[in-house]
């Protein structure tokens, strides 16, 4: 038991990522450093360095943890670069004063009080600072132009990789921090979820007081707090799924439904937007109020009516650069939501994003129905007042 014990101590806690982002990360890595070996080997040659050890370490980074503060573009290409100058330094100025092994401590803890201050602190930086002492004859004679040749041309190069390999597999990079909550309306008033849950200013007040590098960026933070508080929600007071609360009966569109069409059916039912869906029923677009007040060119209300009525009339013509029917006007690929959806997550995008109507579909990604904020607002009332006249 002891043992056993012991292992549990020492052993991480097991991944929480999914096999297929596990393959994901690993097939980018050994992309990432294919293009990198190879465009490096054609550029700088057969005889010269041309792929350094720290790139291994700087895959794992952007294609595992494209996310992290440490992985972005200039962390990697800033710290590894600065990293090697900064012990190239050392080896010049240093090397027949200090034996190796302090040589080498002194230029990586140098390295690492640098990228502090640059504020490109990655890991792998301190390797690139340590093969710049102990690299061997070969890296001492580079001196300089070793930061400035094969360490800065492979980060480069494998910055570009993961650009592009992240994208396409669906991870945002370069991470960029969103560090504020504008309002949809353009207003001074904070978004909802900030008015009733944590403040940014308290997450900031709590990371300082922490004082220790994260691994995570802050808005990555904020956005898992969000969900955790979320998911609280939901187990304390239960799951209600959009399935349980959308319309059924719901007016739709189509791309060639004509502007006409659709405006009357939205001003005869009144309701303010028309889910647009394919000849399978699934959903390519919503059109809303909104969009025919933006290209009828109504911000200017002086002759509404008039300008109304010649946005909406046909012109006759085959070929014309007038919006004739729905698909020309509508947003296309909105948000949607499946029907065993929480409605919980959908407060966000309501409250925060300002999406006033949310097409739900099914399994098979069919159009089931669409859910409005009165909706979610009234199954939360209905909710919460079955809650408080329960017997305790």
């Amino acid at each position: 038991m002891r043992v056993r014990s012991l292992f549990s101590v020492l052993l991480p806690a097991p991944s929480t990522a999914s096999t297929t982002e596990r393959l994901r990360a690993s097939a980018g890595a050994l992309l990432g450093l294919l293009v990198t070996g190879t465009v490096a080997h054609l550029m700088l040659g057969e005889d010269a360095i041309w792929l350094v050890a720290p790139m291994g370490a700087s895959s794992v980074l952007l294609f595992c943890l494209p996310a992290s503060p440490l992985a972005q573009p200039w962390s990697v290409i800033g710290g590894n670069v600065i990293s090697a100058l900064v012990s190239a330094a050392c080896v010049r100025w240093l090397g027949h004063l200090l034996p190796l092994p302090a040589l080498a401590a002194l230029g990586t803890a140098l390295a690492i009080a640098v990228m502090f201050f640059t504020r490109c602190l990655h890991p792998p930086g301190g390797a690139a600072a340590l093969t710049a002492v102990i690299g061997g004859p070969a890296v001492h004679a580079a001196g300089f132009s070793f930061a400035l040749g094969p360490v800065l041309v492979d980060s480069m190069l494998l910055v570009a990789a993961a650009v592009v390999y992240n994208n396409l597999t669906g991870r945002r990079y370069p991470h960029a921090q969103t560090l504020s909550h504008p309002n949809p309306h353009a207003t001074r008033d904070e978004v909802p979820t900030v008015r009733l849950g944590f403040k940014p200013e308290d997450l900031d007040a709590v990371l300082r007081r922490y004082g220790q590098v994260l691994d995570i960026s802050r808005d990555d933070l904020e956005a898992l707090f969000l969900q955790t508080e979320m998911r609280a929600y939901q187990r304390r007071f239960g799951v209600i799924a959009c399935g349980d609360i959308m319309s059924r009966d719901v007016v739709t569109a189509e791309f060639a439904t004509p502007l006409t069409e659709a405006w009357h059916a939205m001003r005869g039912r009144h309701i303010a937007a028309l889910p647009v869906l394919n000849p399978a029923r699934r959903v390519i677009g919503i059109v809303t109020q909104s969009d025919f007040l933006k290209h009828s060119g109504l911000d200017d209300y002086r002759g509404m009516r008039e300008k109304l009525k010649d946005f909406l009339k046909p012109t006759g013509l085959s070929h014309t650069e007038k919006a004739e029917v729905v698909g020309q006007i509508m947003t296309a690929r909105p948000r949607v939501a499946q029907t065993d959806t929480p409605i919980v997550d959908l407060v966000p995008l309501m409250a925060d994003a300002g999406l006033h109507h949310i097409p739900i579909v099914d399994a098979e990604e069919r159009f089931a129905g669409i859910v409005t904020q009165s909706d979610v607002v009234a199954a939360l009332y209905e909710h919460r007042l079955t809650e408080a006249s329960s017997p305790a």
